[in-house]
């Protein structure tokens, strides 16, 4: 009898140390999201669709982050390059057509609206210029074809 008082006394310490434990548990955080840029423009939602290549900011008057990268990619346009900003306010739809979810979000496309390098949130002028020279001329750029392509941050 009295080792039965001790294994049930036992069993009773053990449900009760399970019970702690498991409200002590820390849930795992949430996954955090990413976010994604478009991999095809359709070009005729833009300025100029009929240059080999096109620059589109997707921005936000709100973003100081944004003006920089618009200044720098405005450096970027051509004859053969069109430069175009896209901010919220005055182009809602098309960053609901596009799924823009994050700003800026930049997108190099080629002729047929093919999105060749892409960055999401802040990028160098010298990032954002050679990915458009490496787009334009494969292998022209040191460590060529390291362009960034949908880029979460």
């Amino acid at each position: 009898m009295e080792r039965l008082v001790v294994a049930l006394v036992i069993v009773v310490v053990v449900g009760v140390v399970a019970v702690v434990a498991r409200r002590r548990r820390v849930a795992d955080a949430p996954t955090q999201r990413r976010f994604e840029a478009p991999t095809q423009l359709d070009r005729g939602d833009f300025d100029r669709a009929d240059a080999p290549w096109l620059v589109v900011v997707f921005s936000s008057a709100t973003c100081d982050v944004c003006r920089g990268v618009v200044d720098k990619a405005r450096v970027l346009a051509s004859d053969d390059v069109a430069v175009v900003e896209v901010e919220f306010t005055a182009q809602r739809s098309l960053h609901e057509r596009y799924a823009i979810d994050a700003v800026p979000t930049t997108v190099i496309a080629d002729s047929r609206g093919v999105g060749v390098a892409t960055f999401v949130g802040p990028v160098t002028a010298t990032d954002l210029w050679a990915a458009v020279a490496e787009a334009r001329d494969p292998g022209s750029t040191p460590g060529g074809g390291a362009c960034q392509r949908p880029t979460p941050t």
